[in-house]
Order: C-alpha cells, then sequence, then structure tokens
C-alpha cells in the first residue's frame, strides 16, 4: 500500500521549533492513525516541509507536538536517486536494517550545524497510513534510508546531535 497525498486535507504551515526545545528531547506517543487532529497533523506537516527550502522531512516532534508521526520526500534531493516519493508514516519502526555508513545530517530544529551521522544504508520501516490507518511497508536505501531514519529519531526524542561520535564530527552550517 503506497500513500495517497489526496488523502490529507489542506495543511497549515506551523513553526519548526529549535533545539533545545523540550519538546525534541521527548519520546513521541504513539497515535491513533484514523483520528481526524492527527490526519491534520500529517497534513500540517507536509505543508511546512513544502515551504521550508532544502527541507526533505518533518516529524511531529519539530511542529511541537511529541508524536510518532512524520514525512518525508526526497525526490527533488540532488543527493538521491529516485525514491518513494511523498511518505507519510505514524507510529513508523525500522524493523530491518543493513550496511551502516557515515555521512552528513542536518536538521531544520538545528540550523546552524551539521553533523557527520552513522546510519544504515538500507532500511525496511513498518508504519501506518494516516487516515485509513493500513499498515504499509517501505524498503529503501541511500538517502531515503538516511532520511527516514533521522524523522523516525526525531519520534524516539533523538536529534543527529545524539547521534554523532563528538564535537569533532560537527560542522558549522
Amino acid at each position: 500500500m503506497t500513500f495517497d497525498p489526496s488523502t490529507l486535507p489542506e495543511g497549515r504551515v506551523r513553526e519548526v521549533v529549535r533545539a533545545p526545545a523540550h519538546v525534541l528531547a521527548t519520546v513521541g506517543g504513539e497515535v491513533d492513525p484514523t483520528a481526524p487532529e492527527v490526519v491534520q497533523l500529517c497534513a500540517d506537516l507536509v505543508a511546512t516541509m513544502r515551504v521550508s527550502p532544502g527541507c526533505v522531512g518533518l516529524a511531529a516532534p519539530q511542529v511541537g507536538v511529541a508524536a510518532q508521526a512524520f514525512c518525508v520526500d526526497v525526490t527533488d534531493h540532488p543527493k538521491t536517486p529516485p525514491g518513494h516519493g511523498l511518505l507519510v508514516l505514524d507510529n513508523a519502526r525500522v524493523v530491518e536494517s543493513i550496511r551502516n555508513e557515515r555521512a552528513r545530517a542536518g536538521c531544520m530544529s538545528v540550523p546552524d550545524l551539521t553533523g557527520d551521522v552513522k546510519r544504515a544504508t538500507r532500511v525496511t520501516v513498518r508504519g501506518r497510513l494516516p487516515g485509513s490507518g493500513e499498515e504499509t511497508e517501505v524498503v529503501t536505501d541511500a538517502f531515503e534510508a538516511r532520511a527516514l531514519q533521522h524523522e523516525i529519531d526525531h519520534c524516539a526524542g533523538l536529534l543527529f546531535l545524539d547521534r554523532v561520535a563528538g564535537a569533532h564530527a560537527l560542522h558549522a552550517r
């Protein structure tokens, strides 16, 4: 099952919170993907991602909501081959991962820094689709795999800063 963006209502752009906001370090609760407020949250995430230059993903904690919901779309990013297009998932988990590799990561919630982060280069992610609540599975690699892991980390209260090996792995943007 793939995500159909037409199933979302019109989203509104929300303010992106920045570290050290407490919500970014809070483990998000599981959500009911069929609940109207969750569907609206997902629409808002997509709308906010779309108006943010260079943004390829956004998670609920980044708009101040400690919940397990996020969107990812690496379609137009120069670092990626064609991916799955817009992905919007609730309660997502990495269920399989292979081949760890270190690469540069950035985040809208940490706008002044990037960091070298070790992540799997190929993942299988399971989550629920907003609206229908149907379970879906995404198998992907490269930059899209990194983006999914980054957003799942946000839902678990983690920033890329929590994944760097030390100060030597941080870089001014």
